[in-house]
């Protein structure tokens, strides 16, 4: 089978290359090599034996060269990002995915399956359950609560904390820009592709966590960044109280799931939760990653900043992956170790460790409540 990999020099991306070419599968990346994400260039681990091609996935040429003779498309390439330059998630992100389509279906291209990749944050705030039983599926909390360190969602009627649920596939809230073209691309996979008979897939990540995760990535998360600090023998800076929750899930079991939904019928025209299957807090993942790096005595902080936007208890409902086989196998210790691994072959890294922080503050995402959480 000859698979294209758009975004393949990345995260999810090259370990699914890898995965792919592991079974014999001649492989064709396209990937932009953007900065900051690949701030140093075409990354070493990209196999030589697969075919590279830099370009843009909103250039009908360099689309149409990746597309020739392949059986098969992932479609991992995409914008992300803080920065308010809205028109460019949806340019990168939803052009790039009508794209494919386009030219499949113009140029009756051969292609037998297009797997492409969402993400949790589609789901915004999720759903939550009052005592009372009622489902809440509520927006972004208020800039006035946030700045008050208030940070759960209460009941309108009671004042009482809603308690968060696991969130389905059948539920889309997205709040910002990157979540909003992301769920676009949900919409045209799954339209397009029963409209013109091209088995198709949406896969909506949880966190995925592991070795590869782009260093200058502001969205890349709680891994790279509480790695770092303890890496440096730092105190890492949790948001809000710590006790919001999360769902991790590893890279190892993720490739899985891409290579499942590959070969499954069952998956063509559906759309997956891809996470961990359990969840936990930031507080307790952060403890984690400090046994991970031997620095167990040295306390977070928990000043009461907080990042505008962010969801406050995030986790995906996995039922419907599982029914067709598939599990999560890794703990968020057992990627937090991989990713330890990566960071230590890493040379010229001094410098990684106050990048995101600087340019999420630069943008005004970083924000501190008015009543400091100790």
């Amino acid at each position: 089978m000859h698979v294209l990999v758009t975004g393949g020099a990345g995260f999810i991306g090259s370990h699914t290359v890898d995965a792919l070419m592991a079974r014999g599968c001649e492989i064709t990346i396209l990937d932009s090599l953007e900065k900051p994400v690949h701030l140093k260039g075409k990354p070493d681990y990209i196999p030589k034996r697969a075919r590279f091609i830099e370009g843009d996935v909103r250039k009908r040429d360099d689309l149409l060269r990746a597309l020739d003779g392949v059986d098969a498309v992932y479609h991992f390439a995409a914008y992300q990002d803080y920065l308010p330059d809205f028109s460019k998630f949806f340019h990168v992100n939803s052009v790039g995915t009508a794209l494919i389509f386009e030219l499949i279906v113009e140029k009756k291209l051969p292609v037998r399956k297009v797997i492409v990749a969402s993400s949790q944050a589609v789901a915004g705030e999720g759903v939550f359950r009052a005592k009372s039983g009622r489902i809440v599926a509520p927006a972004l909390r208020p800039l006035d609560q946030l700045q008050s360190g208030q940070w759960e969602f209460t009941d309108a009627d009671t004042g009482e904390t809603l308690e968060w649920m696991p969130t389905p596939e059948t539920h889309a809230h997205p709040q910002n820009q990157y979540a909003l073209s992301k769920y676009s691309q949900e919409l045209m996979t799954l339209a397009f592709g029963r409209r013109y008979e091209i088995p198709s897939v949406a896969m909506r990540y949880s966190i995925v966590q592991g070795p590869r995760q782009s260093f200058y990535n502001s969205y890349s998360g709680a891994c790279r960044i509480f790695s770092l600090n303890y890496f440096f023998g730092r105190a890492p800076v949790i948001y809000e109280d710590g006790e919001q929750v999360r769902d991790f899930v590893s890279i190892r079991d993720v490739v899985r799931a891409n290579l499942l939904v590959l070969d499954d019928a069952r998956a063509d025209f559906e759309m997956f939760n891809v996470g961990g299957g359990v969840a936990h807090t930031v507080r307790d993942f952060c403890r984690v990653v400090a046994k991970e790096y031997g620095r167990e005595a040295i306390e977070p902080r928990i000043p009461g900043h907080y990042r505008f936007g962010d969801t406050r208890h995030a986790v995906s409902d996995i039922a419907k992956l599982r029914r067709l086989g598939w599990t999560p196998e890794k703990t968020p210790a057992d990627s937090v170790h991989d990713y330890r691994l990566y960071l230590e072959q890493q040379t010229d890294i001094e410098d990684i460790l106050d990048f995101a922080e600087k340019n999420m503050r630069s943008l005004n995402v970083v924000r501190e409540a008015v009543k400091g959480q100790s």
